[in-house]
Protein backbone atom coordinates (compact mmCIF):
# COMPACT_ATOMS: atom_id res chain seq x y z
CA UNK A 1 0.00 0.00 0.00
CA UNK A 2 1.51 3.69 -1.16
CA UNK A 3 0.00 5.92 1.52
CA UNK A 4 0.75 10.30 0.98
CA UNK A 5 0.86 12.26 4.10
CA UNK A 6 -3.16 12.53 3.75
CA UNK A 7 -3.26 9.04 4.19
CA UNK A 8 -4.67 8.66 1.17
CA UNK A 9 -3.88 5.46 -0.70
CA UNK A 10 -2.90 6.17 -3.97
CA UNK A 11 -2.99 2.88 -5.75
CA UNK A 12 -4.03 3.93 -9.82
CA UNK A 13 -1.74 4.86 -12.02
CA UNK A 14 -2.00 6.34 -15.28
CA UNK A 15 0.23 5.74 -18.08
CA UNK A 16 1.16 7.75 -21.00
CA UNK A 17 2.72 6.20 -23.44
CA UNK A 18 3.37 8.65 -26.18
CA UNK A 19 2.63 12.49 -26.20
CA UNK A 20 1.29 12.55 -29.93
CA UNK A 21 -2.06 12.78 -31.55
CA UNK A 22 -3.86 12.01 -34.25
CA UNK A 23 -6.38 15.15 -33.45
CA UNK A 24 -5.81 18.84 -32.77
CA UNK A 25 -8.30 19.57 -30.41
CA UNK A 26 -9.09 23.03 -29.34
CA UNK A 27 -9.49 22.76 -26.02
CA UNK A 28 -6.40 20.12 -25.92
CA UNK A 29 -3.35 22.01 -27.64
CA UNK A 30 -2.44 24.46 -30.01
CA UNK A 31 -2.68 22.97 -33.81
CA UNK A 32 1.18 23.72 -34.36
CA UNK A 33 1.97 20.88 -31.40
CA UNK A 34 5.41 19.45 -31.76
CA UNK A 35 6.18 16.27 -29.91
CA UNK A 36 9.07 14.76 -28.45
CA UNK A 37 11.76 12.16 -30.57
CA UNK A 38 10.88 8.62 -29.75
CA UNK A 39 13.88 7.86 -27.47
CA UNK A 40 13.07 10.50 -25.03
CA UNK A 41 9.94 8.31 -23.90
CA UNK A 42 9.74 5.31 -22.35
CA UNK A 43 10.98 2.15 -24.44
CA UNK A 44 8.89 -1.01 -23.79
CA UNK A 45 10.67 -2.74 -21.35
CA UNK A 46 11.26 0.42 -18.98
CA UNK A 47 7.46 0.63 -19.31
CA UNK A 48 6.38 -2.66 -18.38
CA UNK A 49 9.44 -3.01 -15.54
CA UNK A 50 7.86 0.64 -14.10
CA UNK A 51 4.71 -1.06 -13.85
CA UNK A 52 5.70 -4.17 -11.99
CA UNK A 53 7.13 -2.01 -9.56
CA UNK A 54 4.07 -0.10 -9.15
CA UNK A 55 2.42 -3.26 -8.59
CA UNK A 56 4.50 -4.50 -6.21
CA UNK A 57 4.19 -1.42 -4.37
CA UNK A 58 0.66 -2.02 -4.23
CA UNK A 59 -0.87 -0.64 -7.48
CA UNK A 60 -3.54 -1.98 -9.06
CA UNK A 61 -5.47 -0.04 -11.32
CA UNK A 62 -3.65 1.05 -14.28
CA UNK A 63 -5.12 3.19 -17.22
CA UNK A 64 -2.72 3.88 -20.74
CA UNK A 65 -3.19 7.27 -22.12
CA UNK A 66 -1.75 9.70 -24.34
CA UNK A 67 -1.98 11.71 -26.18
CA UNK A 68 -3.01 9.28 -28.47
CA UNK A 69 -1.83 5.87 -27.21
CA UNK A 70 -2.96 3.83 -30.36
CA UNK A 71 -0.21 5.52 -32.02
CA UNK A 72 2.06 3.65 -29.56
CA UNK A 73 4.23 0.89 -31.61
CA UNK A 74 3.17 -2.34 -30.07
CA UNK A 75 0.28 -1.36 -28.09
CA UNK A 76 -1.17 -4.67 -28.07
CA UNK A 77 2.10 -6.50 -26.77
CA UNK A 78 2.21 -3.84 -24.37
CA UNK A 79 -0.88 -4.49 -22.92
CA UNK A 80 -0.55 -8.32 -22.68
CA UNK A 81 2.51 -7.53 -20.95
CA UNK A 82 1.01 -5.21 -18.76
CA UNK A 83 -2.40 -7.66 -18.09
CA UNK A 84 0.35 -10.28 -17.24
CA UNK A 85 2.03 -8.54 -14.56
CA UNK A 86 0.83 -10.12 -10.98
CA UNK A 87 -0.95 -7.63 -8.83
CA UNK A 88 -2.60 -5.65 -11.87
CA UNK A 89 -6.24 -6.21 -11.14
CA UNK A 90 -7.80 -3.81 -13.68
CA UNK A 91 -6.37 -2.45 -17.24
CA UNK A 92 -8.37 0.63 -18.90
CA UNK A 93 -7.44 3.03 -22.09
CA UNK A 94 -8.49 6.08 -22.72
CA UNK A 95 -8.39 7.31 -26.69
CA UNK A 96 -9.98 9.50 -29.20
CA UNK A 97 -11.01 5.75 -30.91
CA UNK A 98 -9.93 7.19 -34.54
CA UNK A 99 -7.89 3.70 -35.36
CA UNK A 100 -9.95 1.64 -32.49
CA UNK A 101 -12.04 0.06 -35.33
CA UNK A 102 -9.00 -2.30 -35.67
CA UNK A 103 -8.13 -2.23 -32.08
CA UNK A 104 -10.68 -3.13 -30.10
CA UNK A 105 -10.78 -6.90 -30.34
CA UNK A 106 -6.81 -7.72 -30.54
CA UNK A 107 -6.70 -5.16 -27.09
CA UNK A 108 -9.28 -6.90 -25.59
CA UNK A 109 -7.61 -10.39 -26.53
CA UNK A 110 -4.32 -9.07 -24.94
CA UNK A 111 -6.21 -8.59 -21.76
CA UNK A 112 -7.73 -4.62 -21.46
CA UNK A 113 -10.90 -4.46 -19.86
CA UNK A 114 -12.08 -0.87 -19.84
CA UNK A 115 -12.00 1.73 -22.19
CA UNK A 116 -12.81 5.30 -22.42
CA UNK A 117 -13.69 6.87 -25.61
CA UNK A 118 -13.38 10.64 -26.44
CA UNK A 119 -16.70 11.91 -28.38
CA UNK A 120 -17.71 15.30 -27.42
CA UNK A 121 -20.29 15.49 -29.95
CA UNK A 122 -22.39 13.34 -32.02
CA UNK A 123 -22.31 16.37 -34.83
CA UNK A 124 -20.08 15.48 -37.51
CA UNK A 125 -19.48 19.24 -38.71
CA UNK A 126 -19.14 20.23 -35.13
CA UNK A 127 -16.53 17.15 -34.28
CA UNK A 128 -14.42 18.51 -36.98
CA UNK A 129 -14.32 22.00 -35.89
CA UNK A 130 -13.14 20.65 -32.26
CA UNK A 131 -10.86 18.15 -33.01
CA UNK A 132 -9.74 19.78 -36.21
CA UNK A 133 -9.12 17.13 -38.15
CA UNK A 134 -11.46 14.12 -36.67
CA UNK A 135 -14.21 12.27 -38.51
CA UNK A 136 -17.72 11.34 -36.01
CA UNK A 137 -17.81 8.24 -38.45
CA UNK A 138 -14.04 7.07 -37.74
CA UNK A 139 -15.04 7.37 -33.89
CA UNK A 140 -18.60 5.61 -33.82
CA UNK A 141 -16.98 2.78 -35.87
CA UNK A 142 -14.48 2.71 -32.99
CA UNK A 143 -17.46 2.47 -30.23
CA UNK A 144 -19.32 -0.21 -31.59
CA UNK A 145 -16.02 -2.40 -32.31
CA UNK A 146 -15.05 -1.97 -28.72
CA UNK A 147 -18.82 -3.34 -27.99
CA UNK A 148 -18.78 -5.75 -30.23
CA UNK A 149 -15.25 -7.14 -28.64
CA UNK A 150 -16.75 -6.39 -24.86
CA UNK A 151 -14.98 -3.94 -23.93
CA UNK A 152 -16.51 -2.05 -21.02
CA UNK A 153 -17.41 1.22 -22.32
CA UNK A 154 -17.53 4.82 -21.11
CA UNK A 155 -17.37 7.93 -23.22
CA UNK A 156 -15.88 11.09 -22.67
CA UNK A 157 -16.97 14.38 -23.37
CA UNK A 158 -15.18 17.61 -22.65
CA UNK A 159 -18.10 20.70 -22.30
CA UNK A 160 -16.64 23.82 -24.48
CA UNK A 161 -19.10 26.99 -23.92
CA UNK A 162 -20.65 28.04 -27.19
CA UNK A 163 -19.41 24.64 -28.52
CA UNK A 164 -21.20 21.72 -27.05
CA UNK A 165 -22.98 22.62 -23.87
CA UNK A 166 -26.24 22.76 -25.66
CA UNK A 167 -28.06 19.86 -27.86
CA UNK A 168 -24.75 18.55 -28.16
CA UNK A 169 -24.50 17.51 -24.70
CA UNK A 170 -28.13 16.31 -24.28
CA UNK A 171 -27.76 14.14 -27.62
CA UNK A 172 -25.16 12.23 -26.27
CA UNK A 173 -27.06 12.05 -23.06
CA UNK A 174 -30.13 10.85 -25.31
CA UNK A 175 -27.80 7.62 -25.64
CA UNK A 176 -28.46 5.97 -22.21
CA UNK A 177 -31.91 5.56 -22.84
CA UNK A 178 -30.63 2.34 -25.35
CA UNK A 179 -27.24 2.05 -24.16
CA UNK A 180 -25.90 0.47 -20.72
CA UNK A 181 -22.72 3.23 -21.33
CA UNK A 182 -22.28 5.80 -19.23
CA UNK A 183 -21.43 9.45 -20.15
CA UNK A 184 -18.60 11.34 -18.81
CA UNK A 185 -18.97 14.86 -18.83
CA UNK A 186 -15.43 17.48 -18.30
CA UNK A 187 -15.02 20.09 -17.07
CA UNK A 188 -12.56 22.14 -19.45
CA UNK A 189 -9.18 22.82 -17.26
CA UNK A 190 -6.77 25.71 -17.28
CA UNK A 191 -3.43 24.13 -18.82
CA UNK A 192 -0.45 25.38 -20.91
CA UNK A 193 -0.03 27.34 -23.55
CA UNK A 194 -4.10 27.28 -24.17
CA UNK A 195 -5.15 28.06 -20.64
CA UNK A 196 -6.27 31.31 -21.00
CA UNK A 197 -8.95 30.08 -23.79
CA UNK A 198 -10.10 27.13 -21.42
CA UNK A 199 -10.66 29.44 -18.55
CA UNK A 200 -13.52 31.38 -20.60
CA UNK A 201 -15.09 28.01 -21.77
CA UNK A 202 -15.66 26.05 -18.35
CA UNK A 203 -19.30 25.02 -18.38
CA UNK A 204 -19.96 24.04 -14.59
CA UNK A 205 -21.71 20.75 -13.76
CA UNK A 206 -25.20 22.65 -12.20
CA UNK A 207 -25.52 24.88 -15.18
CA UNK A 208 -25.06 21.82 -17.52
CA UNK A 209 -26.69 19.25 -15.88
CA UNK A 210 -30.12 21.74 -15.62
CA UNK A 211 -29.37 21.55 -19.59
CA UNK A 212 -29.82 18.19 -20.01
CA UNK A 213 -32.79 17.94 -17.33
CA UNK A 214 -34.59 20.70 -19.38
CA UNK A 215 -34.48 18.50 -22.33
CA UNK A 216 -34.80 15.05 -21.44
CA UNK A 217 -36.30 15.01 -17.38
CA UNK A 218 -35.13 14.92 -13.91
CA UNK A 219 -32.07 13.07 -13.62
CA UNK A 220 -31.31 11.26 -10.27
CA UNK A 221 -28.35 10.80 -7.90
CA UNK A 222 -26.83 7.49 -8.06
CA UNK A 223 -24.61 5.76 -5.17
CA UNK A 224 -25.82 8.45 -2.45
CA UNK A 225 -23.21 11.04 -4.40
CA UNK A 226 -20.33 8.46 -3.88
CA UNK A 227 -18.18 9.42 -6.75
CA UNK A 228 -17.31 6.50 -9.56
CA UNK A 229 -13.64 7.72 -9.53
CA UNK A 230 -13.74 11.38 -10.74
CA UNK A 231 -17.35 11.48 -11.91
CA UNK A 232 -20.49 12.50 -9.43
CA UNK A 233 -23.07 9.68 -11.10
CA UNK A 234 -26.69 10.32 -12.36
CA UNK A 235 -29.38 8.29 -14.44
CA UNK A 236 -31.96 9.79 -16.08
CA UNK A 237 -35.94 8.13 -15.89
CA UNK A 238 -35.91 4.64 -17.96
CA UNK A 239 -32.34 5.14 -19.25
CA UNK A 240 -30.06 2.31 -19.24
CA UNK A 241 -27.13 4.08 -19.03
CA UNK A 242 -25.86 6.44 -16.87
CA UNK A 243 -24.15 10.41 -16.84
CA UNK A 244 -21.16 11.13 -15.07
CA UNK A 245 -19.63 14.64 -14.25
CA UNK A 246 -15.79 15.37 -13.53
CA UNK A 247 -15.98 18.75 -12.40
CA UNK A 248 -12.28 19.73 -11.47
CA UNK A 249 -12.71 23.14 -11.39
CA UNK A 250 -16.02 23.91 -9.94
CA UNK A 251 -16.59 20.85 -7.52
CA UNK A 252 -12.86 19.62 -7.03
CA UNK A 253 -12.86 15.86 -5.66
CA UNK A 254 -9.07 16.43 -4.39
CA UNK A 255 -9.93 14.85 -0.80
CA UNK A 256 -10.74 11.43 -2.61
CA UNK A 257 -7.41 11.42 -4.82
CA UNK A 258 -5.98 8.13 -5.44
CA UNK A 259 -3.97 8.50 -8.23
CA UNK A 260 -0.38 8.97 -9.79
CA UNK A 261 0.18 9.63 -13.25
CA UNK A 262 3.56 8.64 -15.31
CA UNK A 263 4.49 10.66 -18.39
CA UNK A 264 5.58 9.60 -21.50
CA UNK A 265 9.26 10.53 -20.82
CA UNK A 266 9.63 9.27 -17.42
CA UNK A 267 8.33 11.83 -15.31
CA UNK A 268 5.82 10.84 -12.11
CA UNK A 269 3.19 13.23 -11.52
CA UNK A 270 0.93 13.36 -8.55
CA UNK A 271 -1.28 15.97 -9.41
CA UNK A 272 -2.59 16.69 -13.25
CA UNK A 273 -3.44 20.17 -12.37
CA UNK A 274 0.06 21.00 -10.45
CA UNK A 275 3.94 20.67 -11.75
CA UNK A 276 6.00 19.19 -9.40
CA UNK A 277 7.01 16.08 -10.90
CA UNK A 278 9.83 13.43 -10.18
CA UNK A 279 12.04 12.25 -13.23
CA UNK A 280 12.57 8.77 -13.04
CA UNK A 281 13.88 7.81 -16.24
CA UNK A 282 17.20 8.77 -15.58
CA UNK A 283 17.67 7.03 -12.45
CA UNK A 284 15.87 4.23 -14.46
CA UNK A 285 19.06 4.48 -17.01
CA UNK A 286 21.63 4.53 -14.68
CA UNK A 287 21.44 1.40 -13.05
CA UNK A 288 19.12 1.94 -10.05
CA UNK A 289 17.49 -0.97 -8.57
CA UNK A 290 13.64 -2.05 -8.34
CA UNK A 291 14.08 -0.99 -4.53
CA UNK A 292 16.01 2.13 -4.89
CA UNK A 293 12.95 2.64 -7.66
CA UNK A 294 10.64 2.12 -5.16
CA UNK A 295 11.99 4.43 -2.18
CA UNK A 296 12.04 7.10 -4.93
CA UNK A 297 8.38 6.62 -5.74
CA UNK A 298 7.45 5.87 -2.12
CA UNK A 299 9.03 9.36 -1.25
CA UNK A 300 7.45 11.32 -4.16
CA UNK A 301 4.39 9.98 -3.14
CA UNK A 302 4.73 10.55 0.34
CA UNK A 303 4.50 14.31 -0.53
CA UNK A 304 1.34 14.36 -2.69
CA UNK A 305 -0.17 17.58 -2.71
CA UNK A 306 -3.61 17.87 -1.34
CA UNK A 307 -4.93 19.30 -4.32
CA UNK A 308 -5.03 22.10 -7.25
CA UNK A 309 -4.34 25.72 -7.20
CA UNK A 310 -6.62 26.34 -9.44
CA UNK A 311 -8.84 28.81 -7.18
CA UNK A 312 -5.24 30.77 -6.81
CA UNK A 313 -4.98 31.23 -10.58
CA UNK A 314 -2.03 28.97 -10.50
CA UNK A 315 -2.13 26.58 -13.59
CA UNK A 316 0.22 23.85 -15.10
CA UNK A 317 2.73 24.92 -18.01
CA UNK A 318 2.21 21.64 -19.49
CA UNK A 319 -0.86 20.55 -21.83
CA UNK A 320 -2.84 17.86 -21.26
CA UNK A 321 -1.45 15.86 -24.07
CA UNK A 322 2.46 16.16 -23.05
CA UNK A 323 0.65 14.84 -19.53
CA UNK A 324 -1.97 11.95 -20.09
CA UNK A 325 -5.26 13.48 -18.84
Amino acid sequence: MSLDRFNRNIHYLRISLTDMCNLRCVYCMPEDMTFRPREELLQDDELVRLVDVFARMGFDKFRLTGGEPTLRENLVGIVRRMHETPGVRELAMTTNGVTLNQLAQPLRDAGLDRINISIDTLNPKKFRHLTRWGRIEDVWAGVEAAEKAGLKIKLNAVVVRGQNDQEDAVDLARLTFDHPWQIRYIEVMPMGRISDFQKTAIVPEDELRATISDALGPMVLLNEGKLDGEARMFRLKDAQGSLGFISAVTKPFCAGCNRARLTADGRLLLCLLRDKEFNLMPHLRNGASDDELMAMIEESIWHKPWGHSLAQDIRPTRNMSEIGG
